[in-house]
């Protein structure tokens, strides 16, 4: 694990702290955080955020600062519901908290099967 993977990964942890249900996986090149066993985020080896949101609202999250395609190490995008936020985008814990919390609506969302 990189110093900025692991500088993310402790910082996620934090910030989900009071999750029940939540456990780490490696996956997609990074430290993916679990909650009620579906991914939330991810902390990739550039300091990248991975988050896996509703893909109804993938185009107007894309638009934001810092947000990007998703993509496999292969290089091909990962679709609809998959972004990846530049560690510029989440230097302080509000920025990173605004993220995880769009993933922990979707999170919910399907877990409840909506």
């Amino acid at each position: 694990m990189t110093g900025k993977q692991q500088d993310l990964a402790d910082r996620i942890r934090t910030a989900l702290e009071d999750e029940p249900s939540t456990r780490t996986v490696s996956m997609f090149g990074g430290l993916s955080f679990m909650v009620h066993e579906k991914m939330v985020v991810a902390a990739q080896r550039d300091g990248a955020l991975l988050v896996r949101i509703d893909p109804a609202h993938h185009a107007r999250l894309l638009a934001l600062p810092g947000a990007s395609q998703a993509e496999m190490g292969t290089g091909r995008p990962m679709g609809p519901g998959w972004i990846s936020v530049d560690p510029r985008a989440i230097t302080d814990d509000e920025q990173l908290g605004w993220w995880i919390e769009v993933a922990m609506e979707f999170n919910a969302a399907v877990r409840s099967g909506g």
